[in-house]
């Protein structure tokens, strides 16, 4: 398997228990809307993840809430859409921006924050860091810190394990999710988003599970992993994409383009892992619609079946 995985370019390129499908297969916007009545802002997560807040502070992730609204870029796109405050845009809240409730009001307090990825924590910020009860994690039972995490994940937290989610949140921008951005705006219809070399990036911080501060890359067995999730995500993000597109323009192609190459390296991992029968599943589910316009029933299908 590390052949394999260096066959894919990775030298080159490295530098809620479960919440219900029509949640995840929302566009980001309304997720986002949804969530923002929950969100407790990343300064609450820091008071205790001081050392991942810290990383998150060099990461593009956090300079996007000065930065993009600044761009030249996004000021060309915000004046084909007719918009004039990007921070007040929910078009673009959804993925560049944290968005809280201040004084009953929506209010942009950061950029991609930890509740993009680990889910809004309103309902289980407190259960996850309580130690049932204990003054430390120490001091709790194996029981007691399983019950913990069970009730935290129940409350819609999304754990580093669960990669499956994490990567629908990743893909869910990086894959971009409104037609109208790319054919009417001019923004890019996603970026050359791979969850595994991007996530040992700079984005990485695997502090908590690392010992000290030498916040380690993941280990051999997770990358792979983070890898076959990845492109099964990525497939499935696409398939969705190109079942709601509407015309043959730059979104719908470069959707269509996106998910064939998925499935090659999809088929490749099948091929190398002989013994994984879900991943020879995938590939067949994946060719099992065709990429095309007025088709989104069976892409739809598709891609919950891949799901």
């Amino acid at each position: 398997m590390p052949g394999f995985i260096m066959s894919h370019r990775l030298a080159a390129i490295l530098a809620v228990l479960a919440l219900p499908l029509a949640f995840l297969t929302l566009t980001v916007q309304s997720r986002a809307l949804i969530a923002g009545q929950k969100i407790v802002g990343p300064n609450v997560c820091a008071e205790c993840h001081k050392d991942e807040a810290e990383a998150w502070k060099g990461t593009h992730h956090f300079k996007t809430f000065r930065d993009m609204p600044r761009s030249k870029e996004a000021r060309q796109i915000a004046k084909k859409l007719s918009i004039k405050r990007i921070k007040a845009e929910q078009l673009c809240l959804g993925c560049h921006f944290t968005q809280e409730i201040v004084r009953n009001k929506p209010r942009v307090t950061a950029g991609i924050s930890c509740e993009s990825c680990h889910g809004a924590g309103r309902d289980w910020e407190k259960p996850h860091a309580d130690f049932s009860g204990k003054k430390s994690k120490e001091q709790e039972t194996k029981a007691e810190a399983a019950k913990r995490w069970k009730a935290s994940e129940a409350h819609g937290m999304i754990r580093p394990q669960a990669l499956y989610k994490l990567a629908k949140n990743c893909y869910g921008c990086h894959v971009v999710p409104n037609e109208k951005l790319v054919n009417i705006g001019g923004h890019a219809a996603g970026s050359p988003f791979e969850l595994l070399s991007w996530s040992q990036g700079e984005v990485r911080h695997n502090l908590w599970y690392s010992k000290g501060k030498s916040n380690a890359a993941a280990d051999a067995k997770r990358k792979r992993m983070m890898y076959v999730v990845g492109i099964a995500v990525e497939i499935e993000t696409a398939l969705r994409a190109i079942g709601v597109a509407t015309k043959k323009k730059e979104y719908a192609i470069r959707m269509a383009h996106r998910a064939d190459q998925a499935r090659k390296k999809m088929a490749a991992i099948a091929k190398a892992l002989e013994n994984v029968p879900e991943a020879r599943q995938i590939v067949k589910v994946s060719h099992s619609a065709g990429l095309k316009l007025n088709n989104n029933k069976a892409l739809r299908a598709a891609a919950d079946n891949i799901s």
